[in-house]
């Protein structure tokens, strides 16, 4: 499984639980509906709490500030990714889904990488 893990910044006019409503109702079921053209096996958000909630954390380690959220997709494979680069489907997808992030995500300020799991402590049958 290859996992792309998104960290996500609201733009600056949304508060967190606008941003949040928006990418759960809106965003969530569009990612939902074009699943199977781009070969999705599974979309998790991560919605972030109060920042009040992390702050004694965010300290003890000199953190920066929090995400607003954090989105993890799972693929099979490289291979799948490189498919989807090829099909026009997959492309137009694609493109629709950064259409509408950027309608609530600041896309500058939030990092994606393709990475793959490797689990220490736990029995997730993803990795």
């Amino acid at each position: 499984m290859i996992k792309l893990t998104f960290c996500l910044v609201r733009l600056p006019h949304l508060s967190r639980e606008a941003f949040q409503a928006y990418w759960f109702d809106t965003h969530g079921p569009l990612v939902a509906s074009v699943a199977d053209e781009l070969k999705i096996r599974r979309y998790v958000q991560l919605h972030s709490l109060p920042a009040e909630a992390s702050a004694g954390l965010r300290a003890s380690r000199s953190a920066p500030e929090d995400y607003d959220g954090v989105a993890e997709l799972w693929f099979d494979s490289l291979e799948v990714l490189a498919e989807n680069g090829r099909r026009p489907e997959a492309r137009a997808a694609a493109a629709l889904l950064l259409e509408d992030e950027r309608r609530f995500i600041d896309l500058p300020k939030s990092p994606l990488w393709w990475g793959q799991e490797r689990v220490v402590v736990g029995t997730d049958q993803q990795a």
